[in-house]
């Protein structure tokens, strides 16, 4: 019954805790397993395995993600420039990142004398952790959370601010001078693009009422006309373009890649580091880079919602998920690639450029869009 509930769409799911509880219901599992638990009064654990059976799954995803990405970055860069890019290791190279992963396990593990030791360690892991926090209010698709916070982009804000701090402790422990310059730089960048950033979201959030990331993705749902997605892009296109710009300087890549200035500062930040310790660095930069994306899509380009879902039959409901979650990844990585060929084609410019873009130009305007928002919504033309 409860597998017929789904299949004509009368049960839906919150997250994917509800959604993971259903099919070990379906498979006749989880009573005998509950039961169980329930025996020694342990039912709290048999909740914390599941959960920690989520983060274990989206442990993974991010992993495959940021080996693809590698690949895909270079692929991209190699079309840009006329070249063929990984071709040897692998069909089309696709075992690239691989050999890359075992590259930087086989690496020595090296600190410099003068560095502060346990700064200088935990650095890497401050930096990935929050790249991975930041996946649990993203809408993957229908029923595809983790956990639809109700000020879900307002976590996402903040839980992206730790970054930074983690930059600027590699590059003070690391007592190098290049590194150093690059933390200092990354954080004054950060500062310069998290406020027309939030300006920017404080739009869409006028316009939907909500902080919640599943509510913003429903209130894009639908279409005018019978073919225009209502989609936030269109409503909020300056609001798109700031929050896009800010997110790829957020991002720290080229052109904005000042944290780094491989010309300037060897490798910014993390020169010293090595081994495993800059695999972290690597992991959590393109997790950012999906993550980003991700919340691009969310925000201004309906998020998994496809201007057709609505009008499948109820009998086949059960494919909503997975048509959700296809459009969704499709979403993202074309924000990606735009990142990638962004870095193929345009050069960097200075520091001093890059502040004055941010305090100068994209803060006022941001607040001129979240104003023009305010008057429109109380004239009811939203």
């Amino acid at each position: 019954m409860l597998f017929l509930a789904m299949w004509t769409g009368d049960i839906m799911f919150e997250n994917t805790y509800e959604l993971i509880v259903f099919i070990l219901n379906f498979i006749g599992i989880y009573d005998p397993i509950y039961n169980v638990f329930e025996m020694f009064g342990l039912e709290y654990l048999l909740r914390i395995i599941i959960v920690l059976a989520e983060i274990a799954a989206l442990f993974v995803f991010i992993l495959l993600t940021v080996m693809f990405l590698t690949w895909m970055e270079r692929k991209v860069v190699a079309m840009v420039q006329a070249r063929y890019g990984p071709m040897v290791t692998g069909p089309r190279g696709l075992l690239q990142p691989v050999m890359d992963g075992v590259k930087l396990i086989g690496k020595e593990d090296i600190i410099p004398a003068k560095a502060d030791r346990w700064v200088f360690t935990l650095a890497p892991f401050l930096i990935f952790i929050p790249a991975l926090l930041v996946f649990i209010p993203l809408p993957f698709g229908e029923s595809l959370i983790i956990s639809d916070l109700n000020v879900g982009l307002l976590y996402i804000i903040a839980i992206s601010a730790i970054s930074p701090i983690a930059i600027l402790m590699a590059g003070w422990a690391s007592n190098n001078k290049y590194s150093l310059m690059g933390a200092i730089r990354a954080v004054a960048q950060d500062i310069s693009y998290t406020i027309p950033l939030a300006l920017a979201a404080i739009s869409v959030v006028l316009l939907t009422g909500s902080l919640s990331t599943v509510d913003i993705v429903t209130a894009q749902s639908g279409t005018w006309f019978g073919f225009i997605p209502k989609w936030f892009i269109f409503l909020q296109p300056l609001g798109f373009i700031l929050f896009l710009i800010a997110s790829i300087a957020e991002m720290g890549r080229i052109p904005f890649d000042f944290q780094e200035s491989e010309s300037e500062l060897v490798a910014g930040f993390f020169t010293e580091y090595s081994g495993m310790k800059f695999a972290m660095f690597f992991l959590a930069e393109y997790a950012h880079l999906f993550s980003v994306s991700a919340i691009v899509v969310t925000l201004f380009l309906g998020g998994w919602s496809v201007p057709f879902l609505s009008s499948i039959p109820a009998t086949f409901a059960v494919l909503i998920p997975i048509i959700s979650l296809a459009a969704f990844v499709i979403k993202t990585y074309v924000i990606i690639f735009f990142a990638m060929w962004l870095r193929d084609t345009v050069p960097r410019m200075r520091i001093d450029q890059l502040l004055n873009i941010g305090w100068k130009i994209m803060i006022p305007l941001a607040l001129l869009n979240l104003l023009a928002t305010a008057i429109l919504l109380t004239a009811g033309v939203f």
